[in-house]
């Protein structure tokens, strides 16, 4: 078999195509499996995500379905945008209100993934980003969903294998890795790459 790099094995895995034993190993030594050298093999992601790129004028939805042996299917996307003369209180509403109506349509929905604010500008951004993210995870928790947060150089390289990608290569990664025809917008596939580096990565 030829080199894989990381992203090309989990799409694999999570295709149900061979991939180098290596994958099989968790960092942190927690899986599903035992494989035969006495490590627990991790156990492909099955289910719906949403997954979510927090912003308080352009947050970022996408629903992605997951299935051993198929290629990730993307059910819905969307970028709740937010005028900028409305103030901060209405933004949240509309981010909140555009989660829940994301759940609320798709009950089977297994897990919420987001990504994390990590690095910000200043203190009033870090509010800011802080609150959007808030709305968003407040919705999901009434309706009783697990919610995950992965840091966006994780997302990066488990989605494109680096973790100094552009925006503009996770698109283009992640519509490749969707089969997706028609070109998304950035926000959108940034919250479908949090979607598939949740799949990737996720062990019970």
């Amino acid at each position: 078999m030829a080199r894989m790099n990381v992203r090309q094995m989990w799409a694999a895995k999570l295709a149900g195509k061979p991939v180098p034993a290596a994958l099989d190993v968790p960092a942190n030594g927690a899986a599903s499996g035992q494989s035969s050298s006495g490590v627990r093999a991790r156990t492909p992601f099955s289910g719906v995500v949403l997954g979510i790129d927090p912003s308080l004028r352009g947050t970022g939805l996408a629903l992605v379905e997951f299935a051993v042996g198929r290629q990730p299917i993307l059910l819905r996307c969307q970028t709740v945008k937010v005028h900028a003369k409305l103030p901060m209180a209405v933004a949240l509403g509309e981010i909140h209100r555009a989660v829940a109506a994301f759940l609320d349509a798709a009950k089977d929905v297994r897990h919420v993934a987001l990504e994390q604010t990590i690095f910000v500008q200043n203190f009033q951004t870090a509010q800011i980003l802080g609150a959007a993210r808030g709305a968003a995870i407040s919705a999901a928790a009434l309706r009783e969903k697990p919610v995950f947060e992965y840091a966006p150089l994780r997302v990066k390289q488990a989605v494109v294998g680096a973790g100094r990608a552009s925006k503009e290569q996770m698109a283009r990664t992640v519509m490749a890795l969707l089969g997706h025809g028609r070109t998304l917008a950035l926000d959108e596939a940034d919250a479908a790459g949090v979607a598939l580096c949740h799949a990737f990565t996720w062990r019970e």
